[in-house]
């Protein structure tokens, strides 16, 4: 695979900040690759997540997303095309009264011809699955289907990217699970590159790769099973770990023989039913 994100000594400082909120972060995320993104409030994640949409510049460093280095002012909108981002509040990206008209609005901005536009909404309703509420008003949608159209939006864009700055973070379980599973079979499906910011250690253990921010720096780098067996370095940075490997954490100290690397009710209920097969 090849590299379609480079972050290279990036250092960047608000305004009137004393301290930078990312300082000397250098990294790469590989086309295709599934990224997620933790770290406790003020670690730089969201910082992060705005410097690879040309959002925010860096102070110091480089940032090259689908190679445009995002200083370059010429191609900030090749940027923002290609690395499509969501945010928090659904409600914040909805801009029109009816669905088909949100998804719309971006093609609108980039003049695609009407009849392209057309088939590229009606192609990125279905992919994710709102083909049904195309002529809904949105206020009407539960915030799982508002995030859903949003990623409609920026899937008719066509990027090669897609950034979640902590896009389930104000919606319910089910929500959460909606969008999450949305997102993955975009991945999977058609190998959309995805950074996904979060402060779930459940959707976290889903990704391909996991990196775990710090004091603007990034602390740790691995596959969801290596990180998450870092318990105590985790909760030094006030972060947690998925509750099936903190359980299998506390059985294996009571002696019960469970290995590492659990992360989902499934494997710790299949790993039980091995060890309880062996027993008899």
């Amino acid at each position: 695979m090849k590299e379609i994100i480079t972050v290279k000594d990036v250092t960047f400082t608000y305004e009137e900040a004393t301290e930078p909120a990312l300082r000397g972060v250098s990294l790469a995320v590989q086309e295709g690759e599934f990224l997620a993104v933790l770290g406790h409030n003020g670690s730089g994640k969201s910082t992060l997540a705005k410097l690879l949409n040309a959002l925010y510049i860096p102070t110091e460093g480089h940032v090259t997303v689908c190679g445009f280095d995002t200083q370059d002012d010429d191609h900030l909108w090749d940027v923002r095309q290609q690395a499509g981002m969501i945010f928090q509040n659904p409600d914040n990206q909805i801009v029109a009264t009816v669905v088909r008209e949100d998804v719309a609005f971006g093609l609108e901005n980039l003049a695609v011809p009407h009849a392209e536009m057309v088939q590229r909404i009606d192609e990125a309703l279905a992919a994710v699955r709102m083909t049904d509420f195309a002529a809904a008003p949105p206020h009407m949608l539960s915030g799982g289907q508002k995030q859903r159209v949003a990623i409609a939006g920026i899937l008719a864009m066509q990027p090669r990217v897609i950034i979640a700055d902590e896009a389930t973070a104000m919606l319910d379980p089910s929500g959460r699970r909606e969008v999450l599973s949305t997102i993955r079979r975009l991945n999977r499906e058609k190998g959309i590159t995805v950074v996904w910011i979060t402060h779930y250690m459940e959707e976290a253990a889903q990704a391909d790769r996991v990196i775990v921010m710090n004091h603007g720096q990034v602390a740790l780098t691995g596959a969801p099973r290596e990180i998450f067996e870092q318990t105590a370095q985790l909760r030094e940075m006030h972060l947690d770990v998925p509750h099936m490997t903190d359980l299998a954490q506390d059985l294996r100290a009571e002696g019960m023989p469970l290995p590492a690397g659990i992360l989902t009710v499934d494997e710790m209920t299949e790993e039980v039913c091995k060890l309880l097969c062996q027993s008899r």
